[in-house]
């Protein structure tokens, strides 16, 4: 079996859970996910089969998109709502005009500590084992990309007044942390509620399968028609195309000299990444571009 399959990950589950769970449906090993969810954390859940797995890389490049629930008024270690109280003042203070202005200071380029409960190697060692032995240690700020933060419901009469928003952004968001630094810039202690991840990799939920419904698919034999093509999930990379002669010569492995190729929408910068198809629309490969040498070299060929 060979593709993408969009699987809508349950709560509770990790996302190690969901690749052994469709091992054993499918009894294969070459499965890779493109994106970790935490156990509380429900929604698409990208799962490369076989061949696929080549573009496990290229899918997690890609912006995701979340709504979550932040709930004002407690603050935990883990940053969800799972985690400890270290912070709890119920009936804060907040307007409607506040959270609006709050939100919007997020979009764009932000730097993001990397919280204690997350996978981040500190000196060889995961964060989260660390903070696990009750230590915590100085990580350093990343920048993330938040390209679209949308307010989609207060709840803000109540004891732990609630904020929902959806979010797109770029690899390596912590939306936990978002909550937490909203929380901050509105004065008050901030926790994540809840968490879905709606897009990853442009997977969308609509295009995902419960692993019910898998397990359903694979007994009738109707699985495979529900896989997405690898390179129809790595479609933000521009097309190249070749003739089927030079195409044979891509699926030799082979250097292709850019003048028999043909390329739309590249930035024309050295080293971009391209599909590259044969005229009959047979997908060959990941490619890169070298304009000092003028050629089209192979990363990935997959015919």
């Amino acid at each position: 079996m060979d593709g993408i399959l969009a699987v809508w990950k349950p709560e509770g589950w990790t996302s190690h859970d969901v690749v052994a769970k469709v091992r054993r449906i499918l009894r294969m090993k070459r499965i890779g996910h493109a994106g970790t969810l935490d156990p509380m954390v429900t929604g698409v859940l990208p799962l490369c089969l076989g061949r696929s797995t080549r573009v496990v890389e290229y899918l997690q490049e890609r912006p995701k998109a979340y709504e979550a629930v932040l709930k004002l008024g407690i603050a935990t270690d883990t940053e969800d709502i799972t985690g400890a109280v270290l912070d709890d003042q119920p009936y804060p203070q907040v307007s409607e005009d506040a959270v609006r202005t709050a939100l919007r200071r997020f979009v764009g380029r932000i730097d993001q500590i990397p919280p204690m409960y997350s996978a981040v190697k500190v000196d060889g060692k995961r964060l989260y084992e660390l903070a696990r032995e009750g230590k915590t240690v100085e990580r350093k700020s990343r920048t993330v990309t938040i390209y679209l933060l949308e307010l989609l419901e207060m709840k803000l009469d109540q004891q732990y007044p609630e904020i929902r928003f959806s979010a797109t952004c770029s690899k390596g968001t912590y939306i936990r942390t978002l909550c937490v630094d909203i929380g901050k810039a509105l004065g008050v202690p901030a926790t994540m509620a809840s968490l879905t991840r709606s897009m990853s990799g442009g997977i969308t939920r609509d295009r995902c399968l419960t692993l019910e419904r898998i397990e359903e698919l694979q007994q009738s034999g109707q699985l495979d028609e529900h896989l997405i093509d690898a390179d129809e999930a790595i479609d933000h990379l521009p097309i190249a195309e070749v003739s089927a002669a030079v195409g044979k010569q891509a699926l030799l492995g082979q250097k292709i000299a850019l003048t028999e190729v043909s390329i739309a929408d590249v930035s024309g910068d050295n080293d971009e990444i391209v599909r590259l198809y044969n005229d009959s629309r047979l997908f060959i490969g990941i490619f890169q571009i070298d304009t000092e040498s003028a050629l089209l070299k192979p990363i990935k060929v997959f015919s």
